[in-house]
């Protein structure tokens, strides 16, 4: 038998695990996670611009050629892709125009494992091991968060066929190691930004901040942290009131 107290807590918790999950795979999915504002974006694509731009979209393109773009025209980037604003007509005939477009350059697999240098671009200047780790570890913290929460769902489906609370503690741990995990990325990813613009500072008329895919990150980690402490609680307390009640009986 189960307690109301217990149905409660469990359903809070699951609603918390779902609102979490939705948010850590809306927060992977999207290009917001860092954004750059620029003064005058269209005035900053002429014909040198132009020609960076060519180069972001380059499947050769190093980290300083896409930064440099990122800061000239109002870029965002996200851990999958990197965008950037331009006008929608851009040749060398055409006049200067404000209507403008979002086009965006996805990483691949082999980019998201790729070495990072001491001086970015510069690929003599050596590797800079802590801003490697970290930009791999920003990448695979979410996919292990979200498979941590997958499976700690799954156990607690199988407590439901059994009819048992004890299995929820098992769900509880591994929504507590999602947080961390998604605590983890948080952390990599702050310290990766930061040690980037240290490298590259900003120009004076650009702006640097971060976005709405990473504060859903940031608000997903507390969200399971509610909800293992609630299946954790539920199922030991549960556990003990049980143990009380047939120690009762037996006396």
């Amino acid at each position: 038998m189960m307690d109301n107290r217990f149905a409660t807590a469990l359903v809070i918790a699951c609603v918390l695990s779902l609102i979490s999950t939705i948010y850590m795979a809306a927060s992977i999915g999207t290009d917001f996670w860092y954004e750059y504002h620029t003064l005058s974006p269209a005035e900053n694509v002429t014909e040198a611009g132009r020609s960076i731009w060519e180069e972001f979209v380059s499947k050769d393109a190093d980290e300083k050629t896409y930064t440099d773009a990122l800061f000239r025209c109002n870029g965002t980037v996200g851990l999958w892709r990197r965008c950037i604003t331009v006008p929608k007509n851009s040749h060398w005939y055409s006049p200067p125009e404000t209507d403008m477009t979002t086009n965006c350059i996805s990483f691949s697999l082999s980019d998201q494992f790729v070495e990072k240098y001491i001086e970015p671009g510069n690929h003599n200047s050596g590797t800079d091991l802590n801003r490697t780790y970290l930009w791999r570890l920003q990448f695979l913290l979410p996919f292990v968060s979200i498979g941590l929460m997958c499976f700690g769902a799954l156990i607690g489906l199988c407590a439901c066929a059994c009819r048992s609370l004890y299995p929820a503690i098992a769900t509880g741990v591994l929504h507590f190691l999602a947080g961390l995990c998604t605590l983890g990325l948080v952390g990599c990813y702050v310290a990766g930004i930061e040690l980037l613009h240290r490298k590259l500072p900003l120009p004076e008329d650009v702006r640097g901040e971060f976005g709405w895919s990473f504060c859903l990150a940031c608000v997903s980690a507390p969200l399971q942290f509610m909800a293992a402490a609630l299946f954790i609680w539920a199922a030991r307390t549960n556990r003990k009131e049980f143990t009380l009640l047939k120690a009762y009986r037996v006396a």
